[in-house]
């Protein structure tokens, strides 16, 4: 009987993997590969592998990005994109990617409410240095012995000078056509909607990926959190992204309207305006003073 018991146990078929992350590292440890050599294929630092592989989804920066990055992945290791990615949004649902993470509480009294000596010289010593620089500036406005109306004088302002007009100088075209958005890195989210109207597209962008504003839409807007990994061009004429850097932007018009008067990329800038030189100012007050 316990013989037959133990054969039986030995032959069940294994339990199939579960999970996103298990799949993912099962198929990679299946063809013999490190998380190394993922992370150079798909440029995704090996820290988030490692977290998708795990179902750490906290570890990334956003949903987006555990949704396209488990799609990447999935493609290198021949797994079904939309599996994987079905998957890993199953597991977001069940609230796998909340911030809040709980704190032990703090008793009363407790000295870690307390702040640290270092600390408190630190402030003390922000607020002499707040004090000297009060009294520089009375010291240097108040005292240095100007009577109140040399003080209050009307000051000489700079002219600039009269432009000097550019003959022959035609009118840059305004770029027309449909206006395309193109990512530059992978997992860039993009929502596109018409201002107080129906949403126009909603997606996750990997590198390369193009998204056309519809010419139809009336006053279409964006809200994306990398509208500085994002290409625009307008009828293919390229003009300036709609940031320098990461940060979220909401509403921002993208019609060709719009963003016509945008730059093209790599435009020069015009040359400054010529300042008139400045009057010269003489001293009226005791010596050492004159006209600020």
């Amino acid at each position: 009987m316990n013989s037959e018991n133990i054969t039986g146990a030995d032959t069940a078929p294994l339990p199939p993997i579960s999970g996103a992350g298990a799949q993912l590292r099962a198929a990679r440890e299946a063809q013999g590969l490190d998380v190394s050599h993922i992370a150079a294929e798909t440029r995704i630092p090996r820290r988030h592998l490692e977290a998708i592989e795990a179902g750490d989804y906290e570890s990334l920066p956003s949903r987006a990005y555990a949704i396209g990055f488990s799609r990447t992945y999935a493609k290198i290791v021949g797994l079904d994109p939309a599996m994987i990615t079905d998957e890993v949004r199953l597991e977001l649902a069940d609230g796998s990617m909340r911030r809040t993470i709980p704190t032990p509480g703090i008793e009363p009294g407790d000295p870690a409410r307390l702040p640290s000596a270092g600390l408190a010289w630190a402030a003390a010593g922000a607020v002499l240095i707040l004090a000297i620089g009060i009294f520089a500036f009375y010291n240097t406005y108040f005292g240095s012995g100007a009577d109140a109306d040399e003080l209050l004088a009307p000051q000489p302002v700079e002219t600039a000078a009269p432009a000097v007009p550019v003959a022959n100088v035609a009118p840059a075209p305004v770029p027309t056509g449909p206006v395309v958005l193109t990512a530059m890195e992978d997992g860039i989210w993009v929502r596109i909607y018409e201002e107080g109207g129906a949403r126009l597209a909603e997606r996750t962008l990997m590198q390369g990926d193009r998204l056309e504003v519809p010419a139809s839409a009336r006053d279409p807007r964006i809200n994306t959190g990398r509208p500085d990994a994002l290409g625009v061009t307008i009828g293919g004429q390229s003009v300036a992204k709609l940031a320098d850097r990461a940060q979220t932007i909401s509403g921002v018009p993208v019609s060709a309207a719009a963003l016509a008067g945008r730059p093209a990329a790599g435009a020069a800038t015009a040359a400054p305006a010529i300042m008139a030189p400045a009057p010269s100012a003489k001293a009226t007050g005791p010596a050492g003073t004159g006209t600020r």
